[in-house]
C-alpha cells in the first residue's frame, strides 16, 4: 500500500523540515545539533513509512516473522491487521498532531513578540508550561510516531528526542537566569517546565 512511494516520501520530508525550521528555529550550534537529531527522525520515519519498511525487514529476517510488506512499517497493522485499527490509529493520532502542532505556533508567536519587545514572556501558553514549543514537539513525535505510524525506528526515536531537547531546555535556562535573574527564577518556580498543573491553577502574569 505504501510501500515504494519515494516521490511522496520526499515531498512529505520537505514540507514537514520546512515546518521545523519555520517554528523550532535554532539560534545556536548546540540547538542546529538538537533540531539535527528530529530531522534524521523526519527522513528515517516517512522514508520507512512511504519508501522502504526497515521494521518490517529487521522483524521478518532477524525473527523469522511472516509479516506483510504492504502495511509497511506500521506495527500496529501488523499487530491488529484489520483496516478498523489502522483508521482509529490515524484519526487519534493525526488529533494528537494537530494539538501538537497549535501548541508550537502559539509558543512560537508569543515567544517571538517578547524576544522584539526583548521582555520576559509569561502570559498565554507561557504561563501554563516553560516550554510550550518543545512539548508541542513530543506531543508530535508522539502522535505521529507512536499512535498513528509506530515503528522501530519511530519508538527508539522517541525518546531520544525527549533527552535532547530536555537538555536544550535546561541550557536555555541557564542563558535566561543570566539574563533576567531572579524574576526568571521566580517564574521557574510558579511554572512547570513541559507538562501544564491542572487548569485551577494560578496564573503569572507577563513580566
Amino acid at each position: 500500500m505504501h510501500v515504494g512511494m519515494w516521490g511522496l516520501a520526499v515531498i512529505v520530508i520537505v514540507i514537514t523540515s520546512w515546518l521545523l525550521y519555520r517554528y523550532l528555529a535554532p539560534q545556536s550550534w548546540k540547538e542546529w545539533t538538537r533540531v539535527g537529531v528530529v530531522q534524521a527522525f523526519i527522513i528515517a520515519f516517512y522514508a520507512e513509512m512511504y519508501g522502504f519498511p526497515l521494521t518490517i525487514y529487521f522483524l521478518a529476517r532477524y525473527f523469522g516473522l511472516d509479516l506483510n510488506w504492504g502495511d509497511g512499517g506500521n506495527l500496529w497493522a501488523q499487530l491488529f491487521g484489520t483496516e478498523v485499527a489502522h483508521i482509529v490509529a490515524m484519526v487519534l493520532g493525526y488529533t494528537i498532531v494537530f494539538s501538537g502542532a497549535t501548541l508550537v505556533a502559539e509558543g512560537w508567536r508569543r515567544i517571538h513578540r517578547a524576544r522584539r519587545q526583548e521582555t520576559l514572556m509569561t502570559d498565554g501558553v507561557y504561563a501554563r508550561m516553560r516550554h510550550p514549543q518543545y512539548t508541542g514537539l513530543f506531543i508530535i513525535v508522539f502522535g505521529e510516531g507512536v499512535v498513528h505510524w509506530p515503528t522501530i525506528v519511530s519508538l527508539t526515536a522517541f525518546p531520544i528526542i525527549i533527552l535532547a531537547y530536555t537538555l536544550l531546555a535546561r541550557k536555555e535556562e541557564a542563558q535566561m537566569l543570566e539574563k533576567f535573574g531572579d524574576e526568571y527564577r521566580q517564574y521557574q518556580q510558579r511554572v512547570p517546565m513541559f507538562i501544564p498543573r491542572s487548569v485551577g491553577g494560578q496564573h503569572p502574569r507577563q513580566a
